[in-house]
């Protein structure tokens, strides 16, 4: 693996950690994101990754936004700044938008403040596991501007309309608990423990096989920006697609045989 300044990963069972270590408060810079950006590709070209939970370092943040500092210099130098800017931008929707296409899961462990682009990024994993401490928000609009990674986007798409206009009109941040209600998490649990049960829904997913895993990914990620006509083609075509491999035929017969299957990955 790589070494990065502000990102650290780590793999055991084929589940890869990959933690954003930008004390104090992981937020996001040029640097961060370009590194975040290359150790999603590392990840996801490595064979023996199977599942990928994303971190913050220390147990304040997950990530509590962008480097203010960094985005008010782009902003006071018109032109050749606004370019950086717009730059800096589309690159972190790519980097998010790889991340919720990938056909591997990745799962956000939130373990303290979330906040701008760190919900983003979270918003942007297929699966969010929160601790009951952490609070969670669009706040952009305090500083006059709006999300610009995906959160006017994916907001409303895993909560609803109503409740995404109203997070991102008034800036608000919500609790952990607040976020449960409204699914934007999948699962709140103690401060101490959202790294451990990251990883334990990570190792129930990767005892199955990888191709219904990429399969299921790909029907679900695809099928919600289509039509539901369009989106049952996109299913049948990967319920197909996964006939010619032998895990499916072990799955089959281990059920008939009435023990728990053994998948190779072919």
């Amino acid at each position: 693996m790589a070494e990065w300044q502000y990102v650290r990963t780590q793999v055991e069972d084929r589940i890869a950690v990959l933690t954003i270590d930008h004390p104090p408060v992981n937020s996001f810079n040029k640097q961060v994101v370009t590194e975040l950006d290359e150790a999603i590709d590392q990840l996801l070209a490595d064979d023996e990754v199977k599942a990928i939970v994303i971190t913050g370092g220390g147990t304040n943040a997950f990530v509590a936004g962008a480097d203010i500092p960094e985005i008010k210099e782009l902003l006071d130098n018109p032109g050749e700044g606004y370019a950086a800017a717009r730059e800096f931008l589309e690159r972190g929707q790519r980097v998010f938008l790889k991340i919720e296409r990938a056909t591997k899961p990745v799962i956000a462990a939130i373990n303290g403040f979330c906040l701008g682009g760190g919900l983003e990024l979270a918003m942007a994993c297929h699966m969010r596991i929160c601790s009951d401490r952490a609070r969670l928000g669009q706040p952009e609009i305090n500083l006059g501007l709006i999300p610009g990674w995906g959160g006017t986007q994916r907001l409303a798409r895993l909560t609803n309309k109503g409740k995404a206009i109203e997070l991102i009109l008034t800036g608000d941040m919500i609790t952990a608990q607040e976020a449960y209600r409204i699914g934007l998490v999948n699962k709140v649990v103690p401060a101490g423990a959202v790294l451990k049960e990251a990883r334990d829904l990570a190792r129930k997913i990767v005892s199955k096989s990888k191709f219904p895993i990429a399969a299921a990914l790909r029907a679900i990620t695809d099928g919600l920006e289509t039509t539901i006509e369009e989106g049952l083609k996109i299913e049948a075509d990967q319920f197909v697609g996964l006939a010619s491999t032998e895990d499916i035929r072990e799955g089959v017969t281990a059920f008939l045989e009435k023990r728990q299957p053994k998948f190779q990955d072919k």
